[in-house]
């Protein structure tokens, strides 16, 4: 049985999605405003079901987004469909998944394994606040704004998308809840863990879709693994400065 499960899990893990990100020597101003720095990224979508139900059309529900890095930050910029959002949690540690929230994941060695209550993933969901939050080791929800820069804007054309860009620091596995934590500075050929998700609520006491980036594959029928086992994450890597 032992071999039937490890030979299972090298398959899963020889699907998960790979993409190379190239480096930005101008660094990006975070203010959800596109700049010709994002023309050389590539765009993926975000087509996965995590959770919950199929959007009901692209109106409901679309995404995409594109990666670029610097020594001292992943950037994301996010495109995304959204026709109604939603943010009816005022405390930022509660309930925070059933709110509209961006859900970046990484685990900055891709090493893989249950980081739930540890810090070697994140899964930071960043409300419509720009505020980000995740558990910590105590089993509570804390914030983690000061680990990145958010900031997004809705498009004054149809489809009305909202250009949401985030740069984020990356830390090491031994990061400590409460102390003075030193960000990694980013090298070429580094490899890491990231997925990317979106909480959407159209109005309901729980969010109706969880899209994400990469597809899960489903424990027990639950394909909502990523803030609990970095193994589902994909894998991202730096490519050299050009």
């Amino acid at each position: 049985m032992k071999k039937v499960l490890l030979a299972t899990s090298l398959v899963i893990s020889s699907q998960v999605m790979a993409a190379d990100v190239k480096y930005t020597s101008t660094p990006i101003n975070i203010d959800g405003v596109s700049e010709s720095a994002w023309d050389k990224a590539a765009w993926h979508d975000m087509p996965h079901l995590m959770d919950g139900t199929l959007p009901s059309n692209d109106a409901d529900f679309k995404g995409r987004y594109r990666l670029l890095w610097d020594e001292k930050f992943l950037y994301l910029q996010a495109d995304i469909v959204d026709d109604v959002l939603i943010d009816t949690h005022p405390n930022p540690t509660y309930k925070y998944w059933d709110d509209d929230a961006l859900e970046i994941f990484i685990d900055s060695d891709a090493s893989g394994g249950i980081h739930q209550f540890n810090h070697t993933a994140l899964a930071y969901h960043i409300g419509l606040d720009n505020q980000a939050a995740d558990y910590g080791p105590d089993k509570k929800a804390h914030l983690y704004t000061d680990h990145l820069v958010s900031n997004w804007k809705r498009n004054t054309t149809a489809p009305y998308n909202i250009t949401w860009e985030v740069a984020i620091k990356l830390y090491p596995n031994d990061y400590q809840q409460g102390a003075k934590n030193t960000p990694l500075k980013l090298t070429e050929k580094q490899v890491i863990g990231f997925m990317l998700a979106y909480c959407d609520n159209d109005g309901s006491e729980t969010r109706e879709h969880f899209m994400g980036s990469h597809e899960v594959q489903p424990v027990n029928g639950d394909r909502n693994r990523g803030f609990i086992d970095a193994d589902v994450f994909g894998k991202i890597t730096l490519l050299p400065k050009k």
